[in-house]
């Protein structure tokens, strides 16, 4: 297994970096300081990364797009995530349902929406599936219970389908262009059988997007309520067969779970750094507090930690790229949850015990790390999900 850089990834690498420093650094904090959830977004940042082709890094080469592998995205992550998590997220959530393009729609879906995506600066991607009644049974529904889960409904009218209900929670919900809608299409079987999924733009007629959430962290990132009152939706927009809005995702759902667990590495990144900044410059008793053992036991486990989380995250990485049957995508999320919020913890702990106040870094890392437990279902589903283990 060799994770030698090949040219174009150590090049995505270092672009990514200098983006990260020079763009989202500096106005990570201003975004994170808006009281308004609706408000902490910025697109002129969102303009300045697509052009720099980081809002289309996955779309296949002769899509327009530059069609990066697993390996060079989690460099790219890892990097924007070091100077801010939630925009970091912005970007690859796109690269999330690009990858779902490629996998599932037709070629006459590809023709209609991704060169509209590829052309537009501000044209973002985002997917609903959680609702007020359901969130994470949808990611493991019960094998038999025909209530649990999705419950905003999709009947067909001639060529087109009339959604009601709403959706909550939806990233970029209040700023994406186009959505992949999970919908319920038969009520009366398990979730499994009765799904069906739609591309739907924002434009639709009878979808509106509500309040957009307010949370601790991630702040920059837009979680909004979409709501469908008689929305009308093309039946060309149906991705795949009915009832089959389950059905295999192929590369997209190996991303899933490692976009996350990238992102983790690059805020325990940052929070090393910040904690080996604060040992460098703060002196105690006429020496550097990095002299201290206990600042050596907590800045060493917090590296290790976060080395750990880096080595294990480009191994699923490179078994992507190879499309190799494993479990080990759920698990690397699984840990990076752990990571997380241990590796920031200690970051505090750090600046605590050195009698130094905790600066907005060091705090705003803290509260994006408790997105984590959140993620992708919450930690409880997701160490069930690894019971493939067992498979």
């Amino acid at each position: 297994m060799d994770f030698s850089l090949n040219e174009e990834q150590r090049a995505w690498q270092a672009k990514a970096r200098k983006f990260a420093e020079e763009e989202i650094r500096p106005i990570s904090l201003a975004r994170d300081r808006i009281a308004l959830p609706r408000e902490t977004f910025d697109w002129e940042i969102i303009k300045k990364g697509s052009k720099l082709g980081f809002r289309t890094a996955v779309v296949a080469k002769e899509w327009g797009g530059h069609g990066i592998d697993f390996v060079t995205q989690v460099l790219v992550m890892e990097e924007l995530a070091k100077a801010d998590s939630a925009i970091a997220k912005t970007f690859s959530q796109c690269w999330k349902w690009s990858h779902l393009i490629a996998a599932v729609c037709n070629e006459e879906q590809k023709r209609r929406f991704v060169p509209p995506f590829v052309a537009d600066d501000t044209y973002l991607l985002g997917s609903g599936t959680t609702e007020p009644s359901g969130g994470s049974d949808n990611r493991m529904p019960p094998e038999d219970d025909p209530k649990a889960g999705l419950r905003i409904r999709a009947e067909r009218r001639g060529d087109e389908w009339i959604l009601n209900g709403d959706k909550v929670f939806i990233a970029n919900g209040s700023v994406a262009k186009l959505f992949f809608l999970q919908t319920r299409t038969d009520p009366n079987v398990p979730l499994s059988r009765g799904t069906t999924r739609f591309l739907v733009p924002s434009d639709t007629p009878g979808f509106r997007v509500g309040k957009v959430f307010n949370k601790s962290g991630w702040r920059f990132y837009q979680n909004a309520e979409l709501i469908f009152e008689d929305a009308r939706v093309p039946h060309a927009n149906l991705v795949g067969e009915v009832n089959r809005g389950r059905s295999s995702e192929g590369p997209g759902s190996l991303f899933n779970d490692l976009e996350l667990a990238a992102n983790a590495v690059g805020v325990c990144e940052a929070a090393c750094e910040a904690a080996l900044h604060l040992g460098q410059t703060r002196f105690e008793g006429g020496r550097p507090v990095k002299d201290q053992q206990i600042f050596e036991l907590k800045f060493g486990r917090m590296r290790m930690l976060t080395e750990a989380l880096r080595s294990y995250v480009l191994r699923v990485a490179w078994e992507c790229d190879r499309r190799m049957r494993s479990p080990h995508a759920a698990l690397v999320t699984i840990y990076s949850c752990e990571v997380i919020e241990a590796v920031t913890d200690l970051a505090m702990d750090i600046h605590d015990g050195a009698g130094a106040a905790v600066g907005e870094g060091v705090d705003k890392l803290v509260r994006d790390s408790f997105i984590w437990r959140h993620l992708a279902g919450d930690s409880v589903i997701r160490m069930r999900v690894a019971k493939r283990l067992a498979e």
